[in-house]
């Protein structure tokens, strides 16, 4: 693998230098007044990037899998019922940690490649007079698969039943990325981590709790204390943590938010779907599909691309690296080596793109695939000159 070259995997992402070296500070009491300055004004640009008037903002040293416990620790008690869709690896890795916490998952069992069905979350919500159902487990976008599920549908579900449960929503790979709204969804935990559209190093798991889910924290009885977010509360409230924060990625994750603001999340989106569709042009050009069932589930941070029948798709991602030093995504779980994975999140651009695009293709040819060297690249050249979405600038 090369450092010179970009990579192209759905996270850890790119990061930009100025956020790079904002990581890269001197040490300061984490007690005083001055992290106070970095840790507010960063939970307040979360907060406006989520798109939320209302959203406590908690920021751990973890990552995204930390942020779903989270969730669930503050909220929930062992025995309650969650209802979840497994349709991808990352809503199955959720739903065993559910389990693992003792509580009951209503399972609903949705092919790889498809969103999550909102009209089953509708039946099994009305069909839950008790109310058993606490909270509701939604992925918005699925990495393993490139699917993008639609969260409004699934609160339109949720109100259509007059079902008081929370909704808790996996944006990691969306956050930061994709549009998100917080409060117009209804959503109640939202996850997002560091190291994918917040372009930092993994490390910091960030949430935003609605005030329903923060009263929950009264009567929830998981065990939790890492992660307890009234603990968490009260260092805020003294300019700290109630342990040892993560300075120099606060700092990182502070000039984030700002260069996200300054872009403008408008402009965020329209590139991130501007660069997806370039990709999304190549892979057709290639006479591939992707994992995704149909163009309204397209995920605008990653492309999840079948290969031929027969052929293993792990071996392109090996190879990249090995001869090009280019690194993409493996399948996981039942997509694995049926699919690779191409990453558009972050900070990237149109000619970073074509980079990936061009190296995928030397792998697919120098492995016998049925490839017209530089069709793709071609196709994505066509669609980015002659599109009106935005390039990514440089707001540090």
């Amino acid at each position: 693998m090369s450092f010179q070259n970009p990579v192209f995997i759905p996270g850890p992402t790119n990061m930009p230098e100025a956020i790079r070296k904002a990581c890269d500070m001197p040490t300061i009491d984490h007690r005083s007044p001055l992290f106070g300055k970095i840790l507010h004004p960063a939970r307040a640009g979360v907060k406006e990037i989520l798109k939320s008037q209302t959203a406590e903002i908690f920021i751990f040293p973890s990552t995204g899998t930390g942020g779903w416990e989270t969730a669930l620790t503050n909220t929930l008690s062992a025995g309650d019922t969650v209802l979840a869709a497994r349709n991808g690896m990352f809503s199955h890795r959720w739903i065993d940690m559910c389990q693992r916490h003792g509580l009951n998952v209503q399972i609903v069992e949705t092919p790889w490649g498809q969103g999550i069905p909102a009209d089953r979350y509708a039946e099994a919500l009305a069909a839950d007079k008790e109310h058993k159902i606490k909270a509701v487990l939604a992925t918005h976008n699925e990495t393993a698969t490139g699917v993008k599920s639609d969260i409004a549908a699934v609160r339109a579900a949720m109100d259509s039943a007059n079902h008081p449960a929370l909704l808790f929503v996996d944006g990691v790979s969306s956050i930061a990325s994709m549009d998100f709204q917080f409060d117009t969804w209804g959503v109640d935990v939202a996850v997002a981590g560091s190291q994918k559209g917040f372009m930092l190093p993994a490390g910091l798991a960030i949430l935003g709790f609605s005030p329903k889910a923060v009263a929950a924290t009264r009567t929830a009885q998981l065990p939790r204390t890492f992660f307890d977010i009234n603990d968490m509360t009260k260092g805020y409230a003294n300019n700290a943590y109630p342990y040892t924060p993560a300075v120099g990625l606060m700092n990182g994750l502070l000039l984030a938010t700002e260069t996200l603001l300054k872009e403008g999340m408008d402009n965020v989106f329209a590139r991130h779907h501007r660069i997806a569709a370039g990709v999304r042009a190549a892979v057709d050009a290639w006479g591939l599909n992707l994992c995704a069932a149909t163009p309204d589930l397209y995920s605008d941070t990653v492309s999840a691309i079948v290969t031929p029948e027969g052929f293993n798709a792990t071996s392109i991602v090996t190879h990249a690296a090995d001869k090009y030093g280019v690194a993409f995504g493996v399948g996981l779980g039942e997509v694995a080596g049926k699919v690779f994975r191409i990453g558009h999140l972050g900070s990237l651009t149109d000619v970073m793109t074509l980079s990936g695009l061009a190296t995928a293709e030397m792998c697919m040819v120098d492995l016998g695939l049925d490839i017209q060297l530089g069709s793709g690249v071609a196709a994505a050249q066509d669609y980015y000159r002659n599109s009106t979405g935005l390039a990514l600038k440089d707001a540090a």
